[in-house]
Order: C-alpha cells, then structure tokens, then sequence
C-alpha cells in the first residue's frame, strides 16, 4: 500500500513538515530544531479542560548535517490512534502533587490509589532471597510454573473457579492484563460496554484495542451499580466486552451475588457479547458485603476473563505483577501480545508473588489488619462529609475510594477564584485553598463527584479533612438546611 493512503485524520503532506534554515558558520556548527504542542494536563495550575481526545497532529524535527549543504526532514508525528487517548488524570494529578511538595508546598495528596503500608515482611523477604539466590533471569513468558500453579489454587479456594496453569497469563500489573485481553478480543469497530464511573483507563484501553468504548451511567441513589434493564438495552449486535470491576474504583461499590446473575442472564443471550472483570480489590472488602467471581455463575466461565494482581490486596504497588485467568484460547492470544511486547514478568516479583498466595486464605491476617485500617478510615471520612450541607455519598463497601457529590456547589462565585463550574474548578479551589488534591469525576465519566482516596493514615485524613471543611464552608457562609 502507497504511503498516500495514511490512516484517517493525518493531515497533507504539506502539513507533515517545518522547515527551520539557519546560516551554518562551520562544520561544527550542528543543531536540531523541533516545533511541538503538548496537550498533557497543566491541572493545578489551569485547567485539565484540555484533556479531551486529541486532535491528530504533526510534530517536525530539522536536522542541520554537518556539511550544511542539505536538510534533512524528519516526520516525528505521532499516530492518529495515540492521539485519540487521554492522557491519564490521576497520574498527571499525583505527580504534579509530589512536584508541590518538593517544591515546599505542603500539599496533602489524596489522589493517588496506592497503599500506604509497607509490602508484608514475608513477601519482602521472598523477593529479597531471589536476588541473593540469583533467582535474576528472565521467566517463561507467561510466568513461572510455582507462580501459575499458586494461582490456581488461590481461584479455586477463594473465588470457587478452576484453572489449570495453561488458562494463566502472568504479567507486569493487572492494567497490562486488561489492555492485552481487550487488545486480543476486539476488532474494529467493536464495542466495549463500560459501566460509569467508571477506572480511568478502561475507555483509552478500549480505544487503544480500536474498539469504541459505551458508556452506561449509573446513579449514586442505587450505589453506582449497572442496571440490568438498561444493559440490555444497550447491546447490539457489535457488543464484544462488557467491562465490570468490583469492588469498584472509584466508587467502591460491591456487585452482589444476585445482580450479578442478572447480568448474567443478559450476557448468556448474546454468544458474542464477553466479560471482562477487574477484580484486583476483591479482599479489600467491608462485612457484610462480599465478594462474587464472574466465572463463578453458571454458564459464565467460558466467557469470562478475570483479571486480578498483588498491587491493592498485599500493598505491592511498585513489584508490577498481575494475571489474567481465561480459558486456553483467550490466554493464549494474550501471551502472544506479550511475548512481543514486554515478555514475562520480574522473576524477583513472581517469587515475591508465590510468598503472598502462601500467606493464607485472603492473605490472612496480614492482610486483614490493613482492612480493618481501611475501614476505620472510611468511616471516618464518611462520617465527616455528612456533616457537609449538600454533599451526597454512596457509601463504600470495598476498596479504598470514597465518591461524593459536590455538584450542588457548582455555580457558587468562590471569593479570590471565580466561578466553582464542575468538578475540575472544585478540585482546583480545593487544592488552593486546603492545598489538598483530589481527582475531579469528569475523569471516572461522572463529572457531579470527586473522588478521595483513604489509601494514608488516618491522621493525614484528619489534617485534609479539616482543611477540606474551612473551604467548603467559606463557599456557602449561609446555607440553609
């Protein structure tokens, strides 16, 4: 095929390159020129307005030989499917932050979803072992054999689902998961149905497998959760994945059992139609909620691609290792996308893994003393902001994410802000004013809520609580209740 027929959206090639000359006084005289436009969000300072899918563009470099008699074009644009996604809010948000703090502003970060506690000492010392022990080489692709075989154990035991280590795909973290099974099941012009709010990066995951992502809202009066009747009004016939995470992030709401059936019910009339569940906080969970596997229903298992990881559960954010669980044929394709993209996981990681399966059922009591940690911190927070006037809330029974509703302080003038318009400006005066930074619902597809993330002590809960507090009220000096 010609170069002519570029994917839709590339612009001429007279557009394709800029041409920067300058007068080269001697051979040294070498130097590059490059033209670009970012589009990453600038959020605490402006705004992340600019967040929306991006516009195909061309990005130049001319570089000058050292002979000076010619210049040499170079086509440094990016691609129209790249330029489709959003970069990620929560990322952007946490790392400018940590730029704050370094640079001596005493922000408290509550946007990032990542544990506070330190990696069980048991696990530690399993990957620690592994470096002493050279236990340093690459793994089998889709991970080593002890790994896998823990696994299946732990699905069958815990989940009530069983695998062989051939239906296991090891990778680095449960989001490679879920982009190499999205990637490995959809076509174009496929859908991916995606319950909103919804995890930041399911839409662009969608887009990225160039599918088209659908979103069905939900309603904080029914917990965030996916109404039957409209899922299946909503499925056609291009419907490939129906994307469900529970516990949720960020609402933190748990699918129970019988809605869960429902949903499956709707899911066995439609042969094409797959499910792909996230379920990497399912133990961090608050009674009486509980927590029910996909695959578990009957007649799901062959259709159903369970993602999990050690990130949330085991406070093993930075070792990189999560799984995918599906029948051979799915984890197969997958494997086939990671062998050509970052191969098997860390072997110091997968040791570590092995460590954390052995800890007990649902991590034991390791893992059970941070969830009790965590729902002190809930109810804390949640006990707080109902002292708020017209802040709503959807309590959490899972994770570590609380979901509020700020939208009856939109269209209040903030004195020394302007206008509060939706949840970016509120998330913006709140890191202002409180300096405490938050992630803006727009980001989770429900632009009425913010999210707060209890993943730190409960002391620096108190400390942004307070400061939280001062700024709404100063807000509405005179709400009636």
């Amino acid at each position: 095929m010609a170069a002519s027929s570029s994917l839709q959206g590339s612009p001429s090639n007279a557009s394709r390159h800029q041409f920067v000359g300058a007068k080269c006084s001697s051979h040294s005289d070498i130097f590059r020129s490059v033209s670009f436009s970012s589009h990453l969000p600038d959020f605490f300072l402006k705004s992340l307005e600019n967040t929306k899918p991006l516009q195909t563009q061309r990005i130049s470099a001319v570089v000058r030989p050292v002979s000076c008699y010619k210049q040499m074009e170079v086509d440094i644009s990016l691609s129209p499917r790249v330029n489709s996604v959003k970069p990620s809010k929560t990322i952007a948000i946490t790392d400018q932050a940590r730029a704050l703090v370094e640079a001596g502003v005493p922000v408290i970060g509550l946007s990032v979803g990542e544990p506070d506690f330190d990696t069980p000492a048991v696990i530690a010392e399993a990957g620690i072992n592994a470096i002493r022990e050279g236990y340093t080489r690459y793994t089998p692709n889709a991970g080593t054999l002890e790994l896998r075989k823990a696994i299946c154990h732990k699905l069958k035991e815990e989940n009530g689902i069983s695998y062989t280590p051939d239906q296991v795909l090891v990778s680095n973290g449960a989001k490679q998961s879920v982009l190499q099974a999205m990637v490995a099941v959809c076509s174009p012009g496929d859908e991916v149905i995606i319950p909103a709010p919804y995890y930041v990066s399911y839409p662009e995951i969608a887009r990225l497998a160039d599918a088209t992502p659908v979103i069905l809202s939900t309603n904080i009066s029914e917990n965030f959760l996916l109404d039957p009747e409209l899922l299946e009004s909503k499925i056609t016939d291009k419907s490939r994945v129906l994307m469900l995470c529970s516990p949720s992030n960020p609402t933190g709401s748990v699918y129970p059992r019988k809605l869960l059936e429902k949903i499956a019910q709707i899911v066995a009339r439609h042969p094409q139609l797959l499910v792909l569940c996230d379920e990497v906080y399912e133990h961090i969970i608050y009674a009486p909620a509980t927590h029910t596997s996909f695959a578990s229903l009957p007649g799901m298992w062959e259709r159903t691609l369970t993602v999990n990881g050690f990130s949330k559960t085991f406070a093993m954010t930075g070792w990189r290792l999560g799984y995918l669980a599906a029948p051979k044929h799915f984890v197969s394709a997958c494997g086939k996308i990671q062998s050509q993209v970052t191969s098997g996981a860390s072997s110091i990681s997968q040791k570590a893994g092995v460590a954390a399966l052995g800890m007990g059922y649902a991590g034991g009591e390791t893992v059970s003393t941070m969830v009790k940690a965590f729902k002190e911190r809930r109810d804390y927070l949640v006990e707080s902001f109902g002292e708020l006037e017209g802040v709503k809330m959807s309590e959490p029974q899972g994770a570590f994410y609380l979901f509020l509703d700020f939208s009856s302080y939109y269209g209040v003038e903030a004195e020394g802000f302007g206008m509060i318009k939706d949840s970016e400006s509120l998330c913006r005066y709140l890191l202002e004013k409180a300096q405490v930074a938050l992630v803006p619902g727009n980001a989770f597809g429900d632009d009425r809520c913010v999210r707060i993330s209890y993943s730190t002590s409960l002391s620096t809960l108190q400390a942004a609580m307070d400061k939280i507090k001062k700024a709404v009220i100063s807000l509405r000096p005179a709400v009636l209740v």
